[in-house]
């Protein structure tokens, strides 16, 4: 499994606290930007990272801002992406199960340090329940952008 990982400046530190807990973890990144605090437009990050999941360079993504809604809005324009914005651990785990969710977002003014690693071990971690009436909308998403 790899993860695709990118921030604006607004979520700098929350990605390399991330990268920090998958390297002990043992699961392969690709960091996107941003490389500092200094300002910039979390569009070019979002894209990119969505992009390397649509195109299965990566199997999941995470994006930090400073509320995880731009980068989210951002993310759900690329088509085969499902992105979804979280503030809990329960919320990551049912955006696994029933949106198969391939990004999941984060805001870093929002959200505590503790509660992002337990959401991102949740998110990684928790498998779609295929088969399911779940799996049928998930299609019906898709069907919307001709996938």
């Amino acid at each position: 499994m790899t993860i695709a990982i990118g921030a604006d400046h607004a979520g700098y530190h929350y990605k390399e606290e991330i990268k920090a807990f998958l390297e002990e973890h043992n699961t392969p990144f690709r960091d996107f930007g941003t490389y500092s605090t200094e300002s910039t437009h979390y569009p070019q990050f979002a894209v990119r990272v969505a992009r390397a999941v649509s195109e299965g360079e990566a199997d999941f993504g995470i994006l930090i801002c400073g509320s995880g809604i731009g980068m989210s809005i951002v993310a759900n324009k690329i088509p085969g992406t499902r992105s979804a914005l979280c503030y809990s651990e329960e919320l990551a785990k049912i955006s696994r199960i029933h949106n198969n969710a391939n990004i999941l977002c984060l805001g870093e003014r929002y959200t505590d340090l503790s509660e992002v690693k337990k959401m991102v071990t949740a998110f990684l971690n928790t498998p779609f329940e295929s088969g399911s009436r779940h799996e049928i909308r998930v299609k019906q998403i898709h069907d919307l952008t001709g996938l």
